[in-house]
């Protein structure tokens, strides 16, 4: 007992920054940069081509609402036959559709439909790809929570980063630009997924054979018998619907409409720097019952909706932004350090699917109602909604036994 004690202890000073996860590192970092360029090119060019708030709305959830869909089915199949093998898979078929639609911005203005169609496909590869990131995390970090915490800085960097590139981008040239990078963006992870070593291909030995319906039910059992992970994906659904999803679409239109483009970049930014902030906080405070310290973070993030319905200036909005930003970072590595460390690795992938889709199932419903429901009820009473969502969801999650009784694990 002492000895698995010992061990249990000095596992989790060694270090982080292994080859395998440098290179995880480096291929979450290039697609991420890519992806948060891609907003800032789609909300403009949708805007510019006179398809208005609603066309942002459509856009935005074309590119959700295949991942939300799908994401299912691919935390199977990362199960199934390998999750570096499905998020390389994934990385070649993003990287051939936003090739296109790059191609189609550089001969002209898609269609609408044309963009809707393309960024479906594109949600739809980013549905086999994000199993295989829960799936990889555990298995290349004996400090889970760190390496979580640090992947969230990167990604909150690249939040950082790439709006304000894609801004500057647009004003010298077109979405064409932006979206062909974005593309390369993939193939660097790909490339760098290639190189893993200690993950293998292939996925892992299983006892007998399965089949996908089998594999598709055990995960949903597994899913289904923790409290605290349903309950959690209960009330964000409801907080997806009538507060993120209305906020990013009303805030992004609101603020390319209102302060332009370039504002809207740096104002996502501050957003991303808070990110950053959030991700350090994360990685010194490790809360005995995190589920329950992240849902009071969650609190913080009712400022994002409210500095735009209050129509502040340019610099009062990016600091909500950044407030905002350190509170959702901290939630999500929170949670996803819970998962990581409370379900077991040949279930993981599916579990993480089956939060990952309920997480996000409300989110293009809310971003595409949000524009025509702005046209009746106006659009600042429908963010101070999405404000006052922050305040029930924290509410609803603290008065779960489940969720602020769920204590910490080391893994």
């Amino acid at each position: 007992m002492a000895r698995d004690l010992h061990v249990k202890e000095t596992s989790s000073d060694l270090p982080l920054w292994t080859a395998d996860f440098r290179l995880f590192f480096a291929a979450r970092t290039t697609s991420l940069l890519g992806d948060a360029m891609l907003p800032v090119a789609i909300t403009a060019a949708v805007i510019r081509a006179g398809y208005g708030a609603s066309g942002v709305g459509y856009a935005l959830a074309a590119l959700v609402a295949p991942f939300a869909a799908l994401i299912i089915f691919g935390g199977v199949l990362s199960d199934r036959f390998g999750a570096r093998r499905l998020m390389v898979v994934s990385d070649t078929v993003r990287l051939c559709f936003q090739a296109v639609l790059a191609l189609l911005f550089l001969l002209g203005t898609p269609q609408l439909w044309q963009i809707l169609v393309l960024l479906a496909l594109v949600g739809a590869g980013s549905a086999i790809f994000q199993p295989g990131v829960a799936s990889i995390t555990p298995r290349i970090a004996q400090d889970v929570q760190k390496a979580n915490a640090t992947l969230r800085i990167s990604e909150s960097v690249t939040v950082v980063i790439g709006p304000s590139l894609a801004g500057l981008l647009l004003v010298v040239s077109s979405p064409a630009t932006v979206v062909a990078l974005d593309a390369l963006t993939y193939g660097v992870s790909g490339t760098c997924l290639l190189l893993l070593r200690s993950v293998p291909m292939g996925p892992d030995a299983r006892d007998g054979a399965s089949s996908f319906r089998s594999d598709l039910v055990e995960g949903w059992r597994e899913f289904r018998a923790r409290t605290w992970l349903w309950s959690v994906i209960v009330v964000f659904m409801l907080w997806q619907l009538a507060g993120a999803g209305p906020t990013m679409t009303l805030g992004n239109s609101t603020l390319v409409t209102d302060y332009g483009a370039s504002t809207f970049g740096l104002v996502m930014s501050s957003l991303g720097a808070g990110s950053v902030l959030g991700g350090i906080v994360a990685i010194r405070l490790r809360p005995r019952y995190p589920l329950r310290a992240g849902a009071l973070s969650m609190i913080l993030w009712a400022f994002m909706p409210l500095g735009v319905a209050l129509g502040l200036p340019a610099p009062l909005i990016a600091g909500c932004y950044g407030v905002s930003g350190v509170g959702m970072a901290f939630w999500i590595v929170m949670f996803h350090t819970s998962v990581q460390t409370h379900i077991p690795q040949d279930v993981l992938g599916r579990v993480h699917a089956y939060d990952a889709a309920g997480s996000l199932v409300m989110k293009p419903v809310g971003q595409a109602v949000a524009g025509p429901l702005a046209v009746v009820a106006g659009t600042v009473p429908l963010l101070c909604v999405s404000a006052s969502m922050a305040l029930v969801a924290c509410a609803l999650l603290l008065t779960i036994p489940a969720v602020r009784g769920l204590k910490r694990v080391e893994r």
